[in-house]
């Protein structure tokens, strides 16, 4: 019995070495291991994500308002100021702004498509933007996109067009009509001339309240310290 005892031993040595050996074998060859008190473990999976040739997921986008329009923009690769972290960013500022921004000086969409915000990919994503963020301002937006609206005149030397003027002119334009500035005008001086600087008309305010001015095409028309002349509907 003492013989078959150590026998029995060293047989368990030996069993336990092989079992060792064929673990250490499966993590090289393939095979599965031995875990502790001989159950079978598997080896570890490995996330798709840290292989190679694995593309990164696509950026997401919050399914929100905002989110539709930084999506939209991803897509089309628009780009805006570096000044906004995104493009909803942008929109959201031109929507505050509008309520009063040049509000003394010019209309809406003429400061819309007068202040440059209209430029490079700006008017895209505004078109895209505005109807989804602030939409009582879409209608605006399509005014100055068509450079058909309502433009007020300040301080300056205009040529005076027939049609709507072009927003990106070297020199001031206005359109040819009727015009008028009120408030309390003290210095206030404006002239109409020909094209050979002939003065066919002008008047130096100083205590007037009100003024109205009609200028034709081909004219100029300069105006100091006299307010914001508005288009007579």
């Amino acid at each position: 019995m003492r013989g078959m005892r150590r026998v029995s031993g060293v047989g368990a040595v030996v069993v336990a070495a092989v079992l060792l050996v064929s673990g250490c074998g499966g993590s090289s060859g393939g095979s599965e291991g031995s875990g502790p008190g001989g159950e079978t473990s598997s080896p570890a999976a490995v996330p798709e994500s840290s292989g190679p040739g694995v593309e990164e997921s696509e950026e997401s986008f919050p399914a929100t308002p905002e989110g539709d329009v930084d999506r939209l923009a991803s897509e089309k690769g628009w780009v805006v100021d570096d000044l906004y972290p995104a493009a909803s960013d942008f929109v959201a500022d031109i929507c505050a702004s509008l309520p009063e921004s040049a509000a003394d000086s010019s209309s809406r969409p003429q400061w819309l498509a007068e202040s440059g915000v209209l430029e490079g990919d700006g008017k895209a994503v505004l078109l895209a933007g505005i109807p989804k963020l602030c939409p009582k301002w879409e209608a605006t937006l399509k005014e100055a996109v068509s450079g058909d609206y309502e433009r007020w005149v300040s301080s300056g030397e205009y040529e005076v067009k027939a049609g709507p003027a072009d927003a990106g002119a070297d020199v001031l334009v206005m359109p040819a009509g009727t015009y008028r500035t009120v408030g309390a005008l003290a210095d206030c001086y404006w002239e109409r001339t020909s094209e050979d600087g002939q003065i066919i008309d002008n008047q130096f305010a100083t205590q007037a309240r009100r003024i109205t001015v009609t200028v034709q095409t081909g004219e100029l028309f300069k105006s100091e310290q006299c307010g914001t002349w508005k288009p007579v509907k």
